[in-house]
């Protein structure tokens, strides 16, 4: 029975995404909503942005297993990036009324370098966009008592958010959106509510939290402390050159929109991404044993922890409201992590190399696009044995080497030109590439992460580029190379 409830909810939300789909009418519409989306939209969307598989059951995973040094990366990283991108960020890119993070690399800089980090973006997606898919594996393996296997329940995931996501874009995400956050957010509030009652009382969980040492990170070594900055920086940094992000702040209304519906959105995530964590600590308290067995099956398992407690301790009424939040988190995220890339490539790969597409063209190639990316994150979720957490963990470290410098420097810096863009990310991308493949040969001893390495290189690449490259053209910072683009 709750199998069919929640099958029922998935119909629910295509017809949804289907019904936005209709407001589609070219590729700015499929790609931006037409900038149009009001606050309370957009501040849905940035909140549930990375509120997905990774905030519900890989970071409460981590927390009762590592404490609170296992939330540095999520959600102390990644609400941090986007009250950053609000606050530094949303403001200057809305008012260059681009499509891509892609195209201001190439009016910033030049073709090369917008290929290069377009191509970039669209990678570290993959273990992102794969997490998501392979949450929903989880849901209908548990909901259907193994009747469904995780790997046929990723593929029907997969296949109901490429469907709406597929029609709709960044519309259909959208309005998905604003109708899964409410029911996240009353949906988590009230399992909460239930379970904390069953545990004592806030007072109770959170002594026991603190008696078992969950917030003590005194005994941490000089070496677990620089993973940790790693960890919060790449997710922080890394994570603010990403289309998702730029996505939703470059479908508001106005400005006022784009800046503080980012920055609200971003804080809102912060503070409520805390619910599920909590709510797993109370299934420490009112199941240990449970919890025992399955942190004893593998690190991976941690992450079935809270649907087990729940399906196990709730009543049917509280489990129907459970699964259908978890669901919308995880949909929210897969919609707009699953168009974000698959856009990027149309735009700023694809097109490169088909001069004069056309506008309907340009909309159905995206929406290939969407579909071969599809196909790829499932694979590569079907193929993969690391845990929803290492998947997120892993994503950004590839834009944090390449693509952070060039984006902040192209913003803020009037001075910067296209041998500093390319110094960055050539220096940036090798030292990380090549910091991974001596770490993997164990050749270095890990104790600073490669993306930091990588991170240090593009700084000094763009640093040297602008000290002996051309002046740029004029006070705004735009290069001889791309005024000429822009001018052709």
């Amino acid at each position: 029975m709750l199998l069919k409830l929640v099958v029922a909810y998935l119909v629910v939300s295509i017809c949804i995404g289907l019904f936005a789909a209709a407001r589609v009418h070219n590729a700015r519409d499929y790609i931006t909503a037409g900038r149009h989306l009001p606050m309370s939209v957009v501040l849905a969307m940035v909140f549930a942005t990375w509120f997905g598989a990774e905030t519900v059951l890989g970071n409460s995973g981590a927390f009762l297993k590592d404490g609170l040094s296992g939330l540095i990366s999520d959600p102390l990283g990644a609400g941090t990036c986007l009250m950053l991108f609000g606050l530094f960020f949303a403001l200057p890119l809305y008012r260059m009324n681009l499509l891509t993070l892609g195209d201001f690399f190439r009016r910033r800089y030049n073709r090369g370098i917008e290929l290069t980090l377009s191509i970039c973006i669209v990678v570290s997606y993959l273990g992102w966009v794969s997490a998501q898919i392979t949450a929903l594996g989880l849901v209908f393996d548990l909901l259907s008592g193994g009747n469904i296997d995780q790997r046929t329940g990723m593929m029907i995931g997969a296949a109901v958010v490429l469907l709406y996501t597929l029609l709709g874009g960044m519309w259909s995400v959208a309005v998905t959106t604003f109708v899964q956050m409410i029911v996240i957010v009353l949906g988590l509030l009230y399992v909460t509510w239930i379970a904390n009652g069953m545990a004592g009382g806030v007072a109770t969980v959170m002594d026991h939290a603190v008696a078992a040492g969950k917030f003590d990170v005194s005994g941490l070594s000089g070496r677990d402390m620089l993973a940790l900055a790693a960890g919060f920086f790449t997710m922080a940094l890394g994570s603010i050159p990403q289309q998702d992000v730029f996505q939703r702040v470059n479908s508001s209304g106005n400005e006022r929109t784009a800046v503080w519906g980012t920055t609200l959105g971003g804080l809102s995530y912060a503070i409520f991404a805390m619910v599920p964590i909590y709510l797993a600590y109370t299934a420490q308290i009112i199941d240990p044993a449970m919890v025992a067995q399955v942190t004893a099956e593998s690190e991976g398992a941690t992450q079935k922890i809270m649907p087990l407690f729940v399906m196990n301790h709730m009543s049917f009424a509280t489990q129907v409201v459970f699964f259908g939040a978890l669901l919308s988190v995880i949909m929210s995220t897969a919609s707009g992590t699953l168009l974000a890339p698959s856009v990027t490539f149309s735009e700023n790969v694809l097109r490169g190399f088909i001069p004069g597409m056309t506008d309907r063209q340009f909309l159905w190639a995206s929406r290939a696009t969407v579909i071969a990316f599809t196909l790829l994150v499932t694979g590569h979720a079907l193929s993969s044995t690391a845990t929803i957490h290492e998947m997120v963990e892993r994503a950004y470290r590839i834009t944090l080497a390449g693509a952070f410098v060039p984006l902040v420097a192209g913003i803020f810096c009037k001075r910067v030109n296209n041998l500093g863009g390319a110094l960055a990310v050539c220096l940036g991308l090798g030292a990380w590439i090549l910091g991974e493949i001596l770490l993997h040969f164990k050749l270095i001893s890990g104790l600073i992460e490669p993306q930091v390495y990588g991170l240090a290189a593009s700084a000094t690449g763009m640093a040297l580029g602008i000290a002996i490259g051309e002046r740029p053209v004029d006070a705004s910072g735009v290069t001889p190379a791309s005024a000429q683009a822009a001018t052709n």
